[in-house]
């Protein structure tokens, strides 16, 4: 790999008016010593705020800024798939545009990108107390680790840096749900993890909304898993095994001539019932997540769709 190098900085957003200009100088400040040509690839993810208008003021004054805009809000992962797919230089660095990932830390992955490592993936140390988002993420990335063949490093965040061939390998999984985490951690091209700790958001308040976080750990769920499926046979196992346990009781006691103790209950009858048929529910619904999600991949509906570009819709 020769010592300049072209760098794509993929770049997502969505209503990030407040700190747009500020995090673009932040990066200007890093990539404007370094040796290599930078080029961003910014992803507008629907923005309604003036982000849009902003970016084209800047571009003006920056040939390196490319703007692609998605024709609707299609999610953070998709926003970031929009930029890979988009990035043609020998090394790709995704990072968020709201000032949460530090920009000091490019000089360093493109040394060790440089060096032989083909992703370098971050991971976020957060300090401070316990807080609901902390608690619900470390419970999520311990179960995705317990239940799929895939190991996500806790804390991973959507700021990391590949190389070309470790972004063409990415490019070849074309699955719609994406969870852009598991899938690189699944290529199992040699990597690195690089710590950090997260500064505050210059400004504005984050748009992963509980919803949106509740999707995304659905998708790296039901993508990455066939737990639930298993938990579901398991329940039926198990309550196979009662019945057999019961009836070979029940034989035992007429057998024996003790029919006196062979009493029926509503209560014992009806929470058996209303148990099994629970889990049967639970069984159905896992599958139909299933299905829902096979149904959607089939239709090889695109995962996200750009309507505008700068700089070639204004030639």
């Amino acid at each position: 790999m020769s010592a300049k190098l072209k760098i794509d900085l993929v770049i997502p957003i969505f209503n990030e008016v407040e700190s747009i200009t500020q995090t673009y100088q932040d990066v200007c400040a890093v990539i404007d010593s370094l040796p290599h040509d930078f080029r961003f690839i910014y992803v507008d993810d629907g923005s309604n705020d003036g982000t849009v208008d902003t970016l084209r003021k800047i571009s003006v004054n920056d040939p390196r800024l490319t703007l692609l805009q998605l024709s609707r809000n299609f999610g953070h992962q998709a926003a970031l798939t929009a930029g890979m797919d988009a990035s043609q230089g020998d090394v790709m660095i995704s990072m968020d545009g709201d000032g949460q990932h530090p920009p000091e830390m490019i000089p360093q992955m493109i040394s060790l990108i440089q060096n032989g490592y083909d992703i370098i993936q971050t991971q976020r140390i957060e300090n401070g107390g316990l807080s609901f988002k902390k608690i619900t993420s470390n419970f999520f990335y311990w179960l995705i680790n317990k239940i799929s063949g895939t190991q996500v490093t806790q804390g991973a965040a959507d700021f990391r840096g590949m190389n070309r061939d470790a972004l063409h390998g990415l490019r070849s999984m074309k699955e719609y749900h994406r969870f852009l985490r598991g899938m690189i951690s699944w290529m199992g091209y040699k990597s690195i993890i690089l710590p950090y700790e997260e500064p505050k958001r210059i400004a504005g308040k984050s748009k992963y909304s509980l919803g949106k976080m509740l999707r995304l750990a659905s998708d790296a769920i039901f993508s990455f898993s066939l737990a639930p499926l298993y938990i579901g046979l398991s329940a039926g196992l198990l309550f196979f095994i009662l019945a057999c346990a019961q009836l070979t009781y029940v034989l035992t006691l007429w057998l024996t001539n003790n029919t006196e103790r062979v009493v029926p209950g509503w209560s014992s009858l009806m929470g058996i019932l209303l148990i099994a048929s629970g889990i049967i529910m639970i069984l159905l619904g896992f599958i139909g997540v299933y299905v829902g999600y096979i149904f959607q991949e089939v239709k090889r509906r695109p995962v996200y769709l750009i309507k505008g570009k700068l700089p070639d819709d204004e030639k």
